[in-house]
C-alpha cells in the first residue's frame, strides 16, 4: 500500500489540517516580468517587512542582493558553526536578516528551521517551483548498514532516525540524518525512498508568493493538493499584480515566433513513447547514430546554424551518443529554468519526450491526487524553450522530433490544454 495523506507530515482535511492563508501563485508566461515585479515589491515594501527569496541559481541570488537597494540582503555561507549553509540560514533568520538563497538549501528545511520561521514573520518569495517530492539517493547497502546499526527504523513507511548523538554526531550520513529527523523521508511501495518537503514550512510564513507558469501542471501543485494547502492564481499585467487571465499569455502570437520543423528528420519520433527515457535507453548504437545524423543535418543544413546559435537537450544518459558537430557545446539540461544566460540562442533541438517519473506518479496516485502528464510535459518543454531569445520576442527555430511533444505544443498554442 502507498502512503496515505494522514501518514504524512500533515493531514489533508479535517482535524489537524494545515491552516494556511492562501498561497499567491503568480502564474504568467516566461518573460512577463514576474521577477521584476517581485524585486519591485521588495524594494518598496514597508521597512519592517522581512523577506526570504528562494531561487534555483546562485546567479539569481546575487542578482537579488545587487538589485534591491532599500534593504540589505544576505546569503547563507559555509562559515557558520559546523560549516553548513543550513546553520548559516538559521542564524540569519535569528538575526532578522533579509535572505536570498537557493532551492537546494531551502529543501533541507528541518524542524528547527520551521520553528525559527514561525516566530520571525517573514514573507517568502519562491522563484519557480521546487522539487518538493524526490526519490532519495540512498543506496540499498547504506540502508542495510543503517538498519543493522539501528541508526534508523522504518515506522509506518517513514524513515525515523534513532541513533544517539553519542554514537553518530556527523559524517557520511548527514543528509539522511537531517531528512529523517525532519520527518521527510519515506519508504514507498517497499522499494522507493521518497523525500517530501515539509508542508509546515509554508504555514510558517506570513505571506507566500510562488512565481511560475502553468502551475496546474507542476509537481508542487499536486503536493499542495495532497496536503490541503490552498492557493489562488494571480498574473502580471503592465508590471503589476493582476487578476488571473488564462488567455493573457497570447499563445497564438507566441507560437508565431516558433519555426517548428515538420520535415523528414521527424521520422524517428512516431509513436506516443518515442524519445522517452525508456525508448532512448533501449536504442542500440546504430539507431542512436541515425538520430544524431538527423540532428546534425537539421542544425547544419536546415537551420544553417552556427555553434553559438544552438541550444539542445536530451536524456543525459544518451547525450554522448547524440552529440555532434556544430551543436555539442550548446547542451543544457532539459530541467533548466529561471536563467537568462542563453537569451541570444535562436536554434533549438529538444530530443526528448517528457513523462512523469513513475515513482512520483504512483506516490500521488496512491494518495488520491490526479496527475496530468501531458500538461506537465508541455510545461517543461516551454520552460526550456524560453531560455532562448524567444523570451525577448525574437523568433526561433525548433527541432522537436517527438510526435507527441509536437502535438502537445500545438495543443497549448490553441488553448486545448
Amino acid at each position: 500500500m502507498g502512503l496515505k495523506p494522514s501518514e504524512l507530515v500533515g493531514i489533508k482535511n479535517g482535524k489537524g489540517a494545515i491552516k494556511l492563508e492562501k498561497v499567491k501563485v503568480i502564474d504568467a508566461v516566461m518573460g512577463a516580468g514576474k521577477t521584476t515585479w517581485a524585486l519591485n515589491k521588495i524594494e518598496y515594501a514597508p521597512a519592517g517587512e522581512k523577506f526570504i527569496y528562494i531561487t534555483p541559481f546562485l546567479s539569481e541570488v546575487e542578482r537579488v542582493i545587487k538589485t534591491v537597494k532599500s534593504r540589505q540582503f544576505v546569503q547563507p555561507t559555509n562559515a557558520a558553526e559546523g560549516g553548513r549553509k543550513l546553520n548559516s540560514l538559521k542564524k540569519q533568520i535569528e538575526n532578522g536578516d533579509n535572505i536570498a538563497a537557493t532551492h537546494a538549501l531551502f529543501e533541507m528545511a528541518d524542524d528547527e528551521l520551521i520553528e525559527l520561521l514561525r516566530s520571525s514573520n517573514y514573507t517568502l518569495v519562491l522563484d519557480e517551483v521546487m522539487d518538493v517530492i524526490e526519490k532519495a539517493s540512498v543506496s540499498p547497502s547504506d540502508m542495510r548498514l543503517l538498519l543493522d546499526k539501528r541508526y534508523i527504523e522504518i515506522i509506518d513507511n517513514r524513515v525515523v532516525w534513532t541513533a544517539p548523538e553519542i554514537e553518530y554526531e556527523y559524517g557520511r550520513f548527514d543528509d539522511i540524518k537531517l531528512l529523517a529527523k525532519a520527518g521527510n523521508l519515506f519508504y514507498h511501495r517497499d522499494r522507493f525512498l521518497i523525500w517530501a518537503f515539509p508542508p509546515q514550512v509554508f504555514q510558517a510564513f506570513d505571506n507566500v508568493y510562488v512565481m511560475t507558469y502553468l502551475f496546474n501542471a507542476q509537481i508542487q501543485r499536486y503536493y499542495f493538493d495532497l496536503y490541503g494547502i490552498e492557493y489562488e492564481f494571480n498574473s502580471i499585467k503592465n508590471g503589476e499584480l493582476a487578476e488571473y487571465d488564462r488567455t493573457a499569455d497570447n499563445r497564438g502570437e507566441l507560437m508565431k515566433l516558433i519555426d517548428l520543423y515538420e520535415g523528414d528528420h521527424n521520422k524517428h519520433g512516431e509513436g506516443r513513447t518515442a524519445f522517452s527515457t525508456g525508448w532512448l535507453e533501449r536504442k542500440d548504437g546504430e539507431e542512436l547514430i541515425k538520430i544524431r545524423k538527423s540532428i546534425e543535418s537539421y542544425v547544419r543544413r536546415v537551420a544553417k546554424a552556427k555553434t553559438k546559435d544552438v541550444l539542445w537537450t536530451t536524456k543525459q544518459s544518451v547525450k554522448p551518443f547524440l552529440q555532434g558537430k556544430g551543436y555539442t557545446k550548446g547542451f543544457i539540461p532539459m530541467t533548466m529554468r529561471a536563467t537568462n544566460d542563453y537569451a541570444d540562442r535562436s536554434v533549438l533541438v529538444y530530443a526528448y519526450n517528457r513523462f512523469m517519473n513513475p515513482f512520483e506518479k504512483s506516490f500521488f496516485q496512491d494518495n488520491g491526487v490526479d496527475v496530468d502528464e501531458d500538461l506537465l510535459a508541455v510545461s517543461d518543454l516551454l520552460q526550456w524553450i524560453w531560455r532562448s531569445r524567444i523570451r525577448n520576442g525574437e523568433p526561433i527555430k525548433l527541432y522537436l522530433p517527438s510526435a507527441r511533444m509536437r502535438s502537445l505544443l500545438k495543443a497549448w498554442a490553441n488553448y486545448e490544454i
